[in-house]
């Protein structure tokens, strides 16, 4: 029976894949074309099982041929260049760290998804739109998955009409609820909702009580 493949990978990409094959020769990954991708035992950080997936690189070795590489800080930069705060780009989570998570931007550069604007849970190797919160002075990436300015705003206000619908209209925060009560039941910050309520009361979206935030009929 012929497996299902991978969405299709490209030369130049960070991927996560599959291990299908282990021989003499390295491991063999599925990236979604004609032939399977080798993974040279010289660029494993660990002999990979066939089931498991791993992080790589794909690049052109001397011969012109596609291969992979665990090895990813050959091919992924500290120090960004070319960007700049507000810049919407591609992610691909690498790893779990003290501060969130580290991700590969734009398959060329590391950046960091700090705990507190993490907006829902992000699986290793999972590729996604993101946004460039901040440059560093030591040129490094600070990340989000909102986007800057009014639209971020617009992205939480959406998601606080979500809640409101599936809950039958009533959700019992506002301004003076706890900020880790808001970001458990919404996965943003207590300031972006604060914003965001703000913005859908002038719109007469929601009415404002005592003890949360209702869906005006409007807003239904």
């Amino acid at each position: 029976m012929r497996r299902a493949r991978e969405p299709r990978a490209s030369v130049g990409e960070v991927a996560y894949l599959p291990v299908v094959t282990v021989n003499d020769t390295g491991a063999f990954l599925d990236w979604g074309q004609p032939r399977d991708l080798l993974l040279p035992y010289g660029e494993q950080r660990f002999q990979p099982s066939v089931g498991k997936r791993v992080l790589v690189r794909i690049y052109e070795d001397q011969q012109g041929r596609p291969v992979a590489s665990q090895k990813l800080e050959r091919f992924v930069a500290d120090e960004a260049e070319g960007l700049r705060a507000g810049d919407e780009v591609t992610l691909v989570v690498a790893e779990q760290t003290d501060l969130g998570l580290k991700a590969v931007v734009n398959h060329r550069f590391w950046g960091v998804l700090y705990r507190d604007d993490l907006t829902r849970p992000l699986r290793r190797g999972q590729r996604l739109t993101g946004y460039v919160k901040r440059l560093r002075e030591d040129h490094r990436l600070d990340l989000s998955l909102l986007p800057p300015g009014e639209a971020r705003l617009d992205v939480v206000g959406e998601t606080v009409l979500k809640a409101l619908r599936e809950s039958g209209g009533y959700l019992p925060l506002g301004d003076k609820s706890d900020a880790a009560e808001i970001k458990a039941r919404l996965g943003v910050s207590k300031n972006a909702f604060k914003q965001a309520i703000g913005r859908l009361y002038k719109r007469r979206l929601i009415t404002l009580e005592p003890t949360g935030i209702r869906l005006a009929p409007s807003g239904e």
